[in-house]
């Protein structure tokens, strides 16, 4: 499954052990990169790393941890683009004076809440977590300490980001746990349309039968977030060679309306500090429903060669990457429409 650093890990395992009062912990990450196309425009559209020819930001992002007895809390904020606007589309606003006339308005982009969630531990199997919180569904994360590449997939940036509610955890063994959950009516939303509440209901099997195999099936279902089945899966071949796994399916509302698509994800670790690795994506929009960074009716094969380089808590990433299409969905240089783009791109990543 996606690799998270510790803020996102009890958000989306099967259990929460008893602990002792903790310190505060305190973990972020900071990034920025450099992108360009080869047909000089802005053509991969998926999310994150979408400025062209430019030395630009990622984001600042802080974590907070605090265990007490059988209680956690966590809380994450990022300032930047990749963790504001360019994942949740915050929401335009204006101030008013004391006399109820606009001064002001607002981009709605000052920062952004990734993680608010608190979890009381029945036992040391059972647990209770309520909050807004990074998303059980998909492979990757915002954060990109914890993915390989620094470009996201067409799955990662059509699928939720973050999703609100309340969900238990049971742990079976330590090899099956089970999470269900009640979650706000959409993706990505701080608070639910009064009308529908918490109709959104989402459940994760996890399985670890062996060291270094674990899978997790994910499902959610409701009237505005529609119907997804996300399967991920991690697989340590070697103690050099990792595989890792993504597919799912999303229904919207509609006929025909959602995708479907997989991802592979080898790598190698050529050395404590120097890795390579791969992402290999088929994508499809189903017929009746554009996606983010694909026409409707439309499909597209990915791949994403990158190298992880570690200094300390620096990654460097250098990246390639070209994604070919069904049909016409990118420009070339000339602004002429073309099924195929690349880019290439380094990034610089540093954890905390």
């Amino acid at each position: 499954m996606k690799r998270v650093i510790f803020i996102l890990a009890l958000a989306l395992t099967g259990s929460v052990t008893f602990a002792q009062d903790t310190p505060l912990e305190i973990s972020g990450s900071a990034d920025l990169y450099y992108k360009y196309d080869f047909a000089k425009m802005s053509n991969i559209g998926t999310s994150f790393a979408s400025d062209q020819n430019s030395v630009s930001l990622g984001m600042i992002d802080i974590a907070l941890k605090k265990t007490t007895g059988k209680t956690s809390f966590v809380g994450e904020v990022s300032f930047g683009p990749r963790g504001q606007y360019q994942s949740i589309l915050n929401t335009p606003g204006v101030v008013f004076d004391d006399n109820g006339d606009v001064i002001a308005s607002t981009s709605g982009e000052s920062f952004n809440i990734q993680n608010l969630y608190v979890t009381y531990a029945v036992t040391d199997k059972l647990s209770f977590t309520a909050g807004y919180m990074g998303t059980f569904i998909g492979y990757e994360v915002i954060s990109p300490v914890a993915n390989f590449h620094y470009s996201t997939s067409y799955l990662f940036t059509n699928g939720p980001f973050q999703n609100a509610g309340v969900k238990a955890n049971y742990a079976f063994s330590d090899k099956v746990g089970l999470m269900v959950g009640a979650f706000n009516d959409n993706w990505n939303v701080y608070s639910a349309d009064p009308m529908k509440g918490l109709n959104a209901i989402g459940a994760q099997l996890s399985l670890t039968p062996t060291e270094g195999v674990s899978a997790y099936l994910n499902f959610m279902d409701g009237s505005v977030a529609g119907t997804i089945v996300d399967l991920t899966a991690s697989f340590q071949l070697s103690d050099k060679f990792k595989l890792g796994l993504n597919a799912a399916d999303w229904s919207g509302n509609g006929d025909k309306v959602g995708y479907t698509g997989v991802a592979l994800y080898p790598s190698v670790a050529v050395n404590d500090n120097f890795g390579l690795g791969l992402r290999a994506e088929y994508f499809k929009a189903k017929e009746n429903s554009a996606m983010y960074g694909l026409s409707a009716d439309n499909s597209v094969a990915a791949f994403t060669l990158s190298a992880n380089y570690k200094a300390g808590g620096l990654t460097i990433i250098p990246e390639f990457r070209l994604d070919s299409a069904k049909d016409d969905n990118f420009f070339d240089s000339d602004m002429m429409a073309t099924k195929s783009a690349t880019q290439a791109s380094v990034a610089l990543v540093y954890g905390f």
